[in-house]
């Protein structure tokens, strides 16, 4: 990181990039149901993997995560007969959540199931990099180029790597961000303490923008602050982070009430 006295991480999808419905609703749910040959009950089991990962208090949750709370709801319901045991303790045990973390899990255990999420996250991958086109939510650009004067911007995602390098180059959007963190650099508290450590900031120096409680809770335990995309008010967010919010985060003025205001806003439109 540079000698600038602000560090700004941003979350990628569905954040900065309109592509979280797209893989959700496209990719990872219906693949899901394919793999798991749900077919018979497609409509309940999409919708149970469409309320946690886009709108709910989970939104944005690692798509391993996501599909373990998926599969035991459909279990629990009884249209899915699945041990889970092993991929659970994956789960608890890996430090990256990661096609390449699951691999060397899968190939040490030869166990059914974490061979079959395995199958599924990569053809997701490739499901997903067969998505037309993204598009960034309209004033990221703007933003990130007024933010960068001052500030040293970092993304922060739980996504793959290589599509989200992807994704910002061809929008514009790399040249403002000193670094790319995604699935295989850890959580994102992880690498936003590392990004603290390394530049030396301070948590009222440092700000996440994200659209997911995950996001708010990786930036409260680093002590740092948090701007967030509100779900289907992205372009207003975007404004409003240009026009006030990054203004009171770099005088000092964003902790305490303004925060909080923005906080339940948020919120409130997961609930």
């Amino acid at each position: 990181m540079g000698q600038k006295k602000f560090l700004v991480c941003i979350d990628s999808d569905g954040c900065a990039i309109d592509t979280m419905d797209a893989k959700h609703k496209l990719c990872f749910a219906p693949l899901m149901v394919e793999k798991w040959h749900m077919e018979a009950h497609r409509a309940e089991a999409e919708e149970i993997w469409n309320h946690i990962s886009l709108y709910s208090m989970d939104r944005g949750i690692n798509r391993f995560k996501g599909l373990e709370m998926t599969l035991k709801e459909c279990v629990k319901r009884g249209f899915l007969q699945e041990d889970l045991t092993d991929f659970s303790s994956w789960l608890r045990e890996t430090d990256v959540f990661s096609n390449g973390s699951l691999e060397k899990r899968a190939g040490r255990e030869k166990s059914p199931i974490l061979e079959k999420v395995l199958d599924w996250s990569i053809t997701s991958n490739q499901a997903i990099a067969a998505l037309p086109l993204s598009q960034a939510f309209d004033g990221v650009k703007e933003t990130l180029a007024f933010m960068s004067g001052q500030a040293e911007l970092a993304v922060v995602s739980s996504a793959n790597r290589e599509a989200v390098e992807a994704e910002w180059n061809r929008h514009g959007l790399l040249p403002f961000v000193k670094e790319v963190m995604a699935q295989d650099s850890g959580s994102k508290a992880a690498c936003i303490a590392r990004l603290m450590k390394e530049g030396g900031f301070d948590g009222d120096h440092v700000l996440m923008i994200g659209d997911a409680p995950g996001d708010q809770k990786a930036a409260e335990r680093n002590g740092a602050l948090f701007f967030p995309s509100i779900i289907r008010r992205e372009t207003e967010s975007w404004k409003r982070l240009r026009e006030e919010g990054f203004d009171r985060f770099v005088a000092g003025t964003y902790r305490g009430a303004y925060a909080d205001g923005l906080a339940e806003e948020f919120l409130e439109a997961l609930r």
